[in-house]
């Protein structure tokens, strides 16, 4: 583009030379120095193009970087929507985030401690506000469990008796939870999988079931939480422990 500009620029200069020069020299026709004044023009040109070449190509490639930043910056966010069915499915397709360990809080692990009541030694004792069970023992202490109790607007207080034991028990929702929750089965038959866990000591209240347990979990890192539809629920381990160490008409006090 440079050497057209000088080019043009010669011929303009050159034109004003033979115009000024038009006189009976001029008439004689110097047409050898008039070819010569072209070409010096010329060459003179072409040389500065090429001075010039260097710093020409750095602005043109500086031009260009910028174009490509302002493309870039206009494009960044309407790409992304016109890729985001592309990049959904790539997350969708990446493997989920391993969860953290589920484990119980050690507070809640069983424990002898300190506990002053009147209450006969055998008699189990449940605090559901600090999530504790109590099994009274002699000499002024207790074997203490951590529990999960009811949810809000299923706790209940009271004194009631283990009216029944069973392992491995089988599970019967009763009607009024299959109605909040028609997923559930009708029954299940005891097992790992199944909601009360190892053990279940059945609530009576004057011979009738409450139909409130005292049993075991598959999900024992709900421990410490108010989260059943009232049952009282143990780890396997201690339900399977307080199993062996009461009998059915052991005195059960919920707080």
């Amino acid at each position: 583009m440079m050497t057209r500009w000088l080019i043009f620029m010669s011929m303009a200069v050159l034109a004003i030379v033979m115009a000024a020069g038009s006189g009976p020299a001029m008439a004689a026709g110097d047409n050898a120095g008039t070819r010569q004044l072209w070409q010096d023009l010329i060459g003179g040109a072409k040389a500065t193009e090429q001075a010039f070449a260097p710093i020409e190509t750095r602005r043109r490639a500086q031009a260009a970087r910028l174009a490509t930043t302002a493309r870039s910056r206009r494009g960044g966010l309407f790409g992304a929507r016109r890729n985001g069915a592309r990049v959904q499915t790539a997350r969708l397709m990446a493997p989920p985030p391993v969860a953290p360990p589920r484990t119980i809080d050690p507070k809640y692990l069983p424990a002898v401690v300190a506990y002053d009541t009147a209450e006969k030694p055998g008699t189990i004792i449940i605090d559901p506000q600090a999530k504790y069970l109590y099994l009274v023992q002699d000499g002024g202490v207790a074997r203490r469990y951590g529990v999960g109790v009811g949810r809000e607007g299923f706790g209940w207080s009271g004194r009631v008796r283990v009216g029944r034991k069973a392992e491995w028990p089988r599970w019967t929702p009763p009607q009024a939870m299959r109605k909040r929750q028609p997923d559930l089965p009708k029954s299940m038959a005891g097992g790992p999988n199944n909601p009360l866990g190892a053990r279940a000591l059945y609530l009576f209240n004057e011979g009738r079931d409450t139909l409130y347990r005292i049993h075991g979990s598959n999900e024992p890192w709900t421990i410490g939480q108010a989260v059943s539809s009232g049952c009282i629920r143990m780890r396997n381990q201690d339900v399977t422990e307080l199993y062996s160490r009461v009998g059915v008409g052991t005195r059960v006090i919920v707080l």
